[in-house]
């Protein structure tokens, strides 16, 4: 009888490890060393906030055109330059100085910069116009098995998934590492996918690059997984043999 106790307790440790090529991200990065990057230019979205800044040689004659003069001070905190931003309305349109309606359907930050001087140039507003636009409500949100869950701003155009996890502060031990879970919207459509950051076949997915809204859900490994080959739950293991040791005694009084 105590040697079963003996083998059941055993396997019970044995159990509660995974193994280590569970925890190492991106195992075979080494076959994609000086691979080429594709940068792909996103598409501007709903409820995103725009910062549209226009000038000209003349600087006055772009002061119709901006909802604050350039330069103005209150430009320099990103949440007064939220409010006075431009927020696209579900049916990707914003109403801008003078020109009134202006659609940002299938258009990219820069595709809208175009669209703008065009206009501005063409319908004899402006000579040589400088437009800039900026998306600056982009945020991503982690949630689950990680070490600080929440929502974070960024402000770049994008991020790679691995940075909008360092923000999180990482996978804990018990993050699945072999399928975290992306939620995106776009155009209208919802999609859903799943990474395995043990490998680097996802460093070539249009998944690579977070955009904003993107949701990041890291699910929890099975419960008895409490560590990577080491020992990562104390209480758990301590509570475990005491339950043992107490059936040892017992049988074998």
């Amino acid at each position: 009888m105590f040697k079963k106790v003996c083998f059941i307790f055993c396997l019970c440790l044995v159990c509660s490890c995974v193994s280590k090529k569970e925890i190492f991200y991106l195992q075979d990065a080494d076959d994609y060393n000086n691979s080429e990057i594709t940068y792909k230019e996103i598409t501007i979205q709903p409820n995103d906030i725009l910062n549209i800044s226009v000038g000209a040689l003349l600087p006055e004659t772009a002061i119709p055109y901006n909802k604050t003069p350039p330069g103005a001070g209150q430009q320099n905190s990103i949440e007064l330059m939220k409010l006075e931003g431009y927020l696209v309305s579900i049916d990707k349109t914003i109403i801008f100085p003078v020109l009134g309606l202006i659609s940002v359907e299938n258009k990219t930050t820069e595709q809208l910069e175009s669209f703008l001087k065009k206009r501005l140039k063409g319908e004899g507003h402006l000579i040589d116009p400088i437009v800039t636009v900026r998306i600056i409500n982009a945020k991503v949100t982690v949630l689950g098995e990680v070490n600080s869950p929440g929502t974070y701003s960024f402000d770049e155009e994008s991020i790679t998934v691995l940075q909008a996890l360092g923000y999180a502060g990482d996978l804990t031990i018990r993050g699945k590492r072999e399928d975290v879970l992306i939620m995106r919207e776009v155009d209208g459509v919802r999609k859903v996918t799943h990474l395995n950051l043990t490998e680097s076949s996802w460093l070539d997915s249009p998944f690579y690059y977070v955009k904003p809204n993107d949701v990041i859900v890291i699910n929890q490994n099975p419960p008895k997984v409490t560590s990577a080959g080491y020992i990562g739950d104390i209480a758990t293991l301590l509570g475990l043999s005491t339950v043992i040791l107490s059936v040892i005694i017992l049988v074998t009084n």
